[in-house]
């Protein structure tokens, strides 16, 4: 790519480059980045962005930092929340304001619906190009804490282990305790439809929950729905072998997705350049030999590829790397044979307690790095 244009004009946008980059997730500030960012604010709107603190912050807070008035803020607010580049959330007698990053943020709410007022396929092709930077894809991986963890898919849960599988570890525990949410478009498989590159995966199945679904409906990103709706998706999705992804936090997760490997931006982070963004389950494969009949399917839908027929010395069994595997289950569900069931990992990932915490401790790794 060709420098970075830095006129006059232009110092507005890179100054809200520089206040995303530093999110937890961070952007790479490259020419395709600072399109997006043309594209999807206005000036006024950049202006405004360049000035949010890390917390969510009051309307009169914003105002003294820009120099504008509350009259003058409340329309472009609006206008930002509307498209999805700050969330707006009322509390008791007054709203916080808290800028929207990359993820999970401004990419996906550009893709939870589908939109008249923009011209979607020039920025499905800009969001491309972006992700296209491997440097782009080594900001969303994080360094140990991870923005999501994987879930297993739970009827592979083995009984003996039953009781010690905690609530944070079960897709339909999650559904249950939040008490319905709302379902989104997969903005990952959205924006390949318009690159002409979507897979035949469901569009109707990203999940939001608590706090962040009221808002998803408020702004109408998606639909309201119930427990049982979600357990529906949740079901169609494992049939389809799609990797349930969620929130790595312990309490109240904002979101669940269901996850090809083909579209999904953190999946292919993992396939196409071998970084993780999102944390593996607390399970683990295991083969029956005497069971396994040497089909080869379970390393054909393996979603990132590391299990595969044979090893070193040539047996033609399915192998995986413990290190990689992601415990999604995909490979039980998919054994003809029932010869792979799953087990717990010897070490357990215990997710941070809130998404503050967890960001925390992304930002404080990055500084180290």
């Amino acid at each position: 790519m060709g420098h970075l244009s830095h006129s006059k004009n232009d110092l507005v946008y890179h100054a809200l480059a520089e206040r995303l980059n530093r999110e937890p997730v961070g952007i790479k500030i490259n020419e395709a980045m600072m399109a997006l960012l043309r594209r999807l604010y206005t000036e006024s709107e950049a202006l405004v962005g360049s000035h949010f603190p890390a917390v969510p912050i009051r309307i009169d807070k914003i105002a003294a930092m820009t120099g504008m008035s509350g009259d003058e803020l409340l329309p472009i607010l609006e206008n930002m929340a509307q498209k999805g580049l700050v969330i707006d959330l009322p509390r008791r007698d007054t709203v916080y304001y808290s800028l929207a990053p990359i993820m999970i943020g401004f990419f996906e709410y550009t893709f939870m619906r589908t939109r008249e007022e923009t011209d979607i396929r020039a920025l499905a092709q800009l969001f491309t190009t972006y992700f296209d930077d491997r440097e782009a894809r080594e900001m969303m991986a994080g360094v140990e804490t991870r923005m999501e963890r994987t879930l297993v898919y739970e009827r592979f849960i083995p009984a003996a282990v039953e009781t010690e599988v905690l609530p944070y570890e079960r897709a339909s525990e999650l559904i249950r305790q939040a008490g319905g949410g709302a379902i989104s478009l997969c903005a990952c498989r959205h924006k390949a439809s318009h690159m002409g590159k979507a897979c035949d995966a469901p569009l109707d199945v990203c999940t939001t929950l608590y706090p962040a679904a009221e808002w998803i409906i408020r702004r109408g990103l998606g639909r309201a729905a119930t427990v049982e709706e979600l357990l529906e998706v949740l079901d169609r999705a494992e049939e389809l072998g799609l990797v349930h992804n969620c929130d790595n936090v312990m309490n109240q997760p904002a979101y669940l997705c269901h996850c090809c490997s083909c579209c999904c931006v953190v999946m292919t982070t993992i396939t196409e350049y071998g970084k993780y963004p999102t944390h593996p389950s607390n399970f683990i494969p295991a083969l029956e030999l005497d069971v396994c009949t040497n089909c080869g399917i379970c390393a054909d839908r393996c979603p990132i590829k590391v299990m595969v027929m044979g090893d070193d010395d040539g047996n033609e069994f399915p192998a995986f790397n413990q290190n990689l595997c992601l415990g999604c289950g995909v490979c039980a569900s998919s054994c003809p044979s029932g010869a792979i069931t799953m087990e717990r990992r010897t070490r357990l990932h215990i997710p941070p307690k809130t998404a503050r915490e967890r960001n925390n401790l992304i930002l404080a790794e990055k500084e180290k790095r």
